[in-house]
């Protein structure tokens, strides 16, 4: 049930607080956007978006958990390390995607958990041997 919450909770809160802003004010953002990795703004603004949008899609539904939240980590360690320069605290500060980051990492290791689409189209029983 642990998952299910982290999952929902990240996912619903990246996607609506995050990534349906970036994807509204597209042509708006689209000329200015950090270009942290050198890919160009529009472009770097559609991975984001990507990101932000289509992964925080698949978790929140457990489908692919591990593979959306591992674009999600990629997506916050930029945002913390090169947008943020590992500010914390402060004008600019990364405390947020710090901490979506840690969210992030925790599901890419635990999966999405008994209650996920990837338990139902994969047959996982969510449980290992141990706690069975």
């Amino acid at each position: 049930m642990a998952l299910l919450v982290a999952r929902l909770w990240f996912g619903l809160t990246m996607l609506f607080n995050h990534g349906f802003s970036k994807l509204a004010h597209f042509t708006d953002l689209a000329g200015t956007f950090q270009d942290p990795l050198g890919f160009g703004h529009e472009a770097s603004l559609i991975l984001v978006i990507m990101a932000e949008v289509g992964g925080a899609l698949l978790l929140t539904v457990g489908l692919f958990t591990r593979l959306a939240a591992a674009v999600l980590v990629i997506d916050m360690f930029v945002a913390f390390l090169m947008v943020h320069k590992s500010e914390l605290n402060g004008q600019g500060g990364g405390e947020l995607a710090f901490l979506y980051l840690a969210g992030y990492v925790m599901l890419v290791i635990a999966g999405g958990g008994l209650f996920s689409l990837d338990t139902l189209a994969f047959k996982k029983t969510g449980r290992s041997s141990l706690q069975q």
